[in-house]
């Protein structure tokens, strides 16, 4: 297949994702209803399922009267089990991937489970509205007539128990479809070494020949990578290197620090910058146009959205509500238990939600 006609047919495909998430858009709560009892359906008969009788939950205030909102330190011990083999505990497939997170409660490392429904359902959904959400906002572009430079972490394996950890992004680099393969640079044995060093010169030397379109990682390892590239080419900007680079998707730490260093870099006013929101627990927001400040909240990755205002926050009389309740700063929160940075949250119209820069 031509790379023209590729370009076409995957545009194509991935606009009509688009009407979907108009739909989310204007039905918020009721798209949320329904991903809350479909979860509690489908893990109805884990241990956790039969202990909480998610048979018997048929609304949000039966299941927020039921379950106890906990810290992962609580169910540490089950994620512990599972890491050493022992499944159906919290969800009914086989879980033998772990995302290490550094987490923010205090300085020990967590291991997040990451199912195959999380991979498909979650983190590469959203990557693919990652791609209608732009190709939406700019019908000329040419981003599939070349290739994604992505910058992931590395994976080790846990003992002896056939699981394994690592960072999300190394566990989505490693698992990710043909398709996605397909079309990113460096390979996956590079992408995954372990060694910085190393791994910088590989993802170099693999990279500068070919046609790049987009760059995809964290702004701070980017920027190392990209200032490497230009030491080793001898060129002034990327557009030397890569002339049809179009835009940057990064996530993982505020870019206001990086934005003016980009900029140089990549010295072409119509060059994009787009922004996601993933975290090791999932994916949940993504820029879903062009220089915006804020990010649309995806409803329908199947996470259950539960909000703690910052005002009784870690008081006795801390309490849950619903996305139905928003509308002032919140701590934002999910039901796999996990805590998240501060981030206010506002209503733009059509009832869809925002987040807005971290606080």
């Amino acid at each position: 297949m031509s790379i023209p006609l590729f370009n076409s047919i995957a545009s194509w495909l991935l606009k009509k994702r688009y009407h979907q998430i108009e739909l989310f858009l204007k039905y918020p709560e009721e798209v949320q209803e329904e991903v809350l009892l479909n979860l509690l359906e489908f893990a109805e008969d884990t241990e956790m399922g039969r202990h909480y009788d998610f048979d018997s939950i048929h609304d949000y205030k039966t299941y927020k009267e039921r379950l106890p909102v906990a810290s992962y330190e609580e169910i540490e011990p089950n994620i512990e089990r599972t890491r050493r083999g022992e499944q159906n505990l919290f969800w009914p497939t086989t879980i033998k991937l772990f995302a290490k997170s550094s987490g923010t409660t205090n300085a020990k490392s967590k291991f997040i489970p990451v199912s195959s429904e999380a991979l498909e359902d979650c983190h590469y959904k959203c990557g693919k509205d990652l791609l209608c959400l732009y190709l939406n906002n700019n019908e000329n572009s040419q981003l599939f007539t070349g290739k994604s430079l992505r910058l992931g972490g590395s994976k080790e394996l846990y003992e002896d128990n056939g699981s394994f950890f690592g960072d999300l992004s190394a566990i989505l680099i490693d698992n990710m479809p043909l398709w996605a393969e397909f079309s990113s640079t460096p390979s996956n044995k590079v992408s995954l070494m372990s060694e910085w060093e190393t791994k910088l010169g590989a993802i170099i030397k693999e990279s500068v020949q070919e046609n790049v379109t987009s760059l995809a990682g964290v702004p701070s390892w980017m920027l190392v990578l990209l200032n490497n590239v230009l030491q080793e080419t001898g060129k002034e900007h990327l557009f030397e290197v890569w002339e049809n680079l179009e835009v940057y998707f990064h996530g993982g730490v505020s870019f206001s620090p990086y934005k003016e260093q980009y900029k140089s870099l990549l010295p072409r006013k119509n060059f994009r910058y787009y922004e996601i929101y993933n975290a090791s627990e999932g994916f949940f927001a993504i820029q879903d146009r062009n220089n915006a400040e804020d990010l649309l909240l995806m409803l329908d990755y199947g996470i259950f959205y539960e909000f703690i205002p910052m005002d009784i926050y870690g008081t006795e009389q801390q309490d849950c509500i619903p996305l139905t309740g928003c509308g002032v700063r919140k701590e934002l929160r999910h039901r796999d238990y996990y805590k998240f940075r501060f981030m206010a949250i506002q209503d733009r119209g059509h009832r869809s939600f925002y987040l807005k820069e971290p606080i």
